[in-house]
């Protein structure tokens, strides 16, 4: 367990205890905001409001600590609370959530928003059937109330039919069955995250984006889209019922919201209706209360119920969103999830479960529009990879992921290509390499790759790079002789090791890796034996006071190591532990554009070309060792064309959260210590790959090329 030390006290576990007594709550939060949560115990100290931290690797990895008792408190959204019911702890009663997050304009709203359906007053309609052929006006795709919702009842009640096509995907089904409903709409947004797929669908289903501002664009921004898009739409563009939430409906035409009073518009309320699931109208004014399809739960505060005394969680998280109201500090917006416009309000605890079927929005998460539950089957050959893979499966469906990931483990990557052969698995991940073999010998078809962003190229290959600060003397690989070095990783590492030990072994300077170790001082290469001279410049996890826990993490191949990855190894070129540093230009790329780095710029760097000479970085292209191909996922060749898009579609749009919002799954990097597992750590998104991904022979032979060393 990762643990923060505050005052005079060691937070190792939950509820801790002050030097007067009083019980301490510990909250834990993902590691992205670590230092957030320790600038929040400074700030709640000062004003006698004191809280703890813990850091989990990701906040699905903080749900599980509260519900085994490390932690007390976690914040989180509906779809978190979803994973808690689902957690095998929740049968032990583990979770209530106890404080709701609410908007300072409705602080006594049950839900933070509800679904409605508004008509036009004189449209006939008096059922559900009366949907048919009428033309819709939606938020956008993928959206709660504007797709989910209605979707989700609308399928319930037998009006959508004909969703459960194995023949297609299940977003298509979707949209096909609108498409089908209605006879025009305006549907804006991205289809499919692969945009030859995306294009495909808005060809197919035009009719959902003919009452568009854009019709032949149908994406952001368009002035029909979006919650009062919507009411627009319906009111000046032929819209017969358009989907939004209740809130918006009273702004567009004038009608008091919450605390806040009327403002008068030009819209006339009267001309309009809500129109409910059973068929009846309701009319839109400041007195009738409107009748929903479902409403999104509001975001809380969710303990462990081994907590005696959830009345005193609820002062502390209320006090605590006051000051960071005051304090208006990174905090409360990473860790409260607080904002100007929201506020943290005491609630009766409930067990997530029955907080998410309130407002009838379980059966919205757990929608499934593809045939009975098809799955993408995705095939791994180590303990580690599985656990992983399970844990993406379930944050993955939560938040609307489709198909279902199902993971199995088999012996190794030619048992998993086999496997995938024979149709009992849909995807395998493999190394570039790789790619090829698994073509030609297991009638395998890539279908998603890595990507790197900046410092790749258009194949997302990552150039591995040796680079000196700016007035280095060092002018060419046979200077490195006797220097220390810092490089990303030891012998399975491509940029850190395979390419420059080619590189030197090419120009003659070292005879095999063996020599490798002669021909420099020293270095730090996380992974190398703990008493080599390839491990004597790192430094272990810098950020502990305790000189056992720096020792027991140096040159480890986890983020304890300082120094580990392409971000330690220009880390420690910067530190001035290492004369050179061996790391992939993507990783070099990625801690410029994040700022990890004090304002670091790409001229305060030089490349050591291979055949001798400086060049600046952006000139990589004729200055670099080799170039590392990413990671594919491959599936069967014989599957169907939807059945091969239905796994692309599906594993980009997981994959797409997650690289936006590590803190919910940290999908791409280290993963609880184990480096690469499944994706390379430097990932940072996946892309799909089409028939102009042609280096599948030139990736096969780096295996004889470079790593037979």
């Amino acid at each position: 367990m990762q643990c923060q030390i505050f005052a005079l006290f060691l937070l190792c576990s939950a509820a801790a205890v002050a030097a007067d007594g009083s019980v301490i709550f510990t909250m834990c939060v993902p590691e992205k905001y670590e230092k957030d949560c320790a600038k929040m115990m400074e700030d709640s100290a000062s004003k006698n409001i004191p809280i703890a931290c813990i850091t989990g690797r990701d906040r699905f990895a903080c749900i599980e600590k509260v519900g085994r008792n490390e932690a007390d408190i976690v914040a989180v959204d509906p779809e978190d609370m979803y994973l808690a019911a689902q957690n095998q702890l929740i049968s032990q009663n583990k979770y209530s959530v106890v404080e709701q997050i609410r908007t300072k304009e409705e602080p006594e709203a049950i839900y933070r928003y509800e679904a409605v359906a508004v008509v036009h007053k004189d449209l006939n309609i008096n059922n559900v059937q009366g949907l048919r052929g009428l033309k819709s006006c939606h938020t956008g795709v993928g959206r709660n109330v504007g797709y989910k919702i209605p979707i989700t009842k609308l399928t319930a009640m037998g009006i959508l039919t004909d969703i459960n096509d194995p023949e297609y995907s299940a977003r298509e089904n979707e949209l096909r069955a609108l498409s089908s409903l209605f006879k025009k709409g305006c549907l804006v947004g991205t289809w499919s995250p692969d945009p030859t797929i995306n294009q495909r669908l808005k060809e197919t289903y035009s009719n959902m984006c003919a009452l568009c501002e854009k019709p032949e664009v149908c994406d952001y921004p368009d002035i029909y889209s979006g919650y009062e898009g919507a009411l627009r739409c319906l009111a000046h563009n032929g819209g017969e019922v358009a989907w939004t939430k209740v809130i918006y409906v009273k702004r567009f035409f004038g009608l008091p919201v919450g605390v806040s009073p009327a403002v008068p518009t030009k819209e006339s309320p009267t001309d309009f209706r809500y129109f409910c699931p059973d068929g009846t109208k309701v009319p839109i004014d400041a007195n009738t209360k409107p009748c929903t399809w479902a409403a999104r739960p509001w975001q809380g505060y969710m303990v462990n119920n081994d907590l005696k005394n959830p009345q005193a969680v609820q002062k502390e998280l209320t006090e605590l969103g006051d000051l960071g109201e005051t304090e208006k500090s990174n905090w409360w917006a990473n860790v409260m999830l607080l904002n100007d416009k929201t506020k943290a309000v005491p609630a009766p605890p409930v067990a997530p479960e029955e907080h998410l079927k309130q407002a009838k929005y379980w059966d919205v998460i757990e929608r499934n529009s593809g045939a009975p539950e098809r799955n993408a089957r995705w095939c791994v050959w180590t303990e580690a990879a599985l656990a992983k893979c399970r844990t993406f499966s379930r944050a993955a469906y939560s938040r609307d992921a489709r198909p279902r990931i199902n993971c199995l483990m088999e012996k190794d990557e030619n048992s998993c290509l086999s496997t995938v052969r024979d149709g009992g698995a849909d995807l395998v991940v493999l190394e570039g390499s790789s790619v090829l073999k698994a073509i030609r010998e297991y009638n395998a078809i890539p279908i998603i790759a890595e990507s790197y962003g900046a410092g790749s190229t258009k194949l997302n290959e990552k150039p591995a790079v040796a680079v000196v600060k700016k007035g280095s003397k060092i002018n060419s690989l046979a200077d490195i002789r006797g220097k220390k070095l810092c490089q990303s990783g030891y012998q399975n590492d491509f940029a850190g090791w395979i390419a420059p030990v080619h590189a030197l072994i090419q120009k003659s300077l070292i005879k095999s890796e063996n020599d490798f170790g002669d021909f420099i001082d020293s270095s730090c290469a996380p992974g190398a034996p703990a008493t080599s001279k390839f491990c004597e410049q790192c430094v272990g996890n810098i950020d502990s006071n305790d000189d056992q826990v720096k020792e027991a993490t140096k040159c480890k191949p986890t983020n304890a190591e300082a120094f580990n990855g392409g971000a330690g190894a220009l880390r420690c070129l910067l530190s001035d532990k290492g004369d050179v540093a061996f790391l992939s230009l993507t990783a070099l790329m990625q801690q410029i554009k994040n700022g990890s780095t004090s304002a670091l710029k790409t001229s305060d760097l030089k490349l050591i070309c291979p055949n001798g000479g400086q060049q600046e970085v952006d000139n990589w292209k004729s200055c670099y060792l080799g170039l590392e191909p990413p990671r594919i996922i491959v599936s069967f060749a014989g599957k169907a064309a939807n059945k091969l898009e239905e796994l692309t579609h599906g594993v980009l749009a997981a994959s797409k959260l997650y690289s936006e919002k590590p803190d919910l799954l940290q999908l791409f990097g280290s993963w609880d210590g184990q480096p690469n597992l499944i994706f390379k750590d430097d990932a940072i998104g996946l892309v799909s790959t089409d028939n102009t991904w042609d280096r599948w022979g030139l990736w096969a032979n780096l295996q004889d090329v470079y790593l037979t060393l």
